[in-house]
Parts: structure tokens; sequence; C-alpha cells
């Protein structure tokens, strides 16, 4: 199936809601688990103690990519960097590491609300830059496009 580019203007009024978003998520992650995380692995069984703190980890570079990447998008939309993302492959979105349900399933309540929260931005994020890549003109939007040059 043939994918559409979004316009641009959507996409610079995503990133400020994303980002705030993701810092919020971040700062919920690190009070989670400097504090009440501590106490909740502690009643974990051994293997689960591994896995609660696997996740974590996984959750803190989900939640980095992310804001890596927000960060170079709102550095692109001030003319910091250069706007085509072509031009800089280096500064796209990492790839996230995968977690598994069977682990969430051994972990608390509090710690795989956060980990489903830290998945879905990221597939949010996913998208909105599969979205920036090169894409096929939409043929009304070529032909408004047109119109307009004519008049």
């Amino acid at each position: 199936m043939e994918r559409f580019a979004p316009p641009l203007a959507l996409h610079h009024r995503l990133i400020g809601p994303l980002h705030v978003e993701a810092m919020l998520l971040a700062d919920e992650a690190r009070s989670y688990f400097g504090s009440t995380g501590k106490r909740e692995r502690e009643r974990l069984a051994p293997a689960a103690r591994v896995a609660f703190s696997c996740e974590s980890l996984k959750l803190t570079s989900r939640l980095m990519h992310v804001i890596g990447w927000l960060l170079t998008q709102r550095a692109r939309q001030e003319g910091e960097l250069d706007a085509d993302p072509n031009r800089a492959p280096a500064r796209g979105l990492g790839v996230a590491p995968e977690t598994a349900e069977d682990v969430l399933a051994l972990l608390p309540e509090s710690a795989r609300t956060l980990i489903d929260a830290s998945i879905d931005l990221y597939r949010r994020v996913e998208r909105l830059e599969q979205a920036r890549e090169p894409a096929i003109p939409s043929p009304a939007r070529s032909m408004f496009e047109r119109l307009s040059a004519s008049f």
C-alpha cells in the first residue's frame, strides 16, 4: 500500500507535546525505580529480580532514544541542524530493545504500566520518524501545487 507524507506543519506540532510526554515519563520512571520499585523488586523471586533490572534498563534505553530523536527534530526546526533527514542517518531513532510479554507478567503492576507506556511512546515516535522518510507524494497535493503555481 502506498504511503503519503504527512504535512510538515503537523510533524512540527507533534514534537513539543511528545517531548513533554517523554520527559514526564522519564521522571516518573526515575522516581519509581529509585524508590517504590526498589522495594517491590526486593519482594520478587530471584529470576524476576533480574528481569525487573533488565526491563528498567530497556525502559531507560527506549526513553533516551525517543528524547534524543525529539531533541534532534527540535534542533532541525530551529535551524540548528540540516533539516534534510536523509543527510544525517546517524541522527535517526535508535533501535529499542524488545520486551517479552512473559517477562512483563513477572513484574509488579507499576513497572508494567511504565514499561508499556515507554513502548507505546517509542512506537508513536517510530511511526512519526517513518512518516518523515521519503514517501510517495500525494497526487491531490501535487495537482493542487500545480494549480497554485499557475495562478
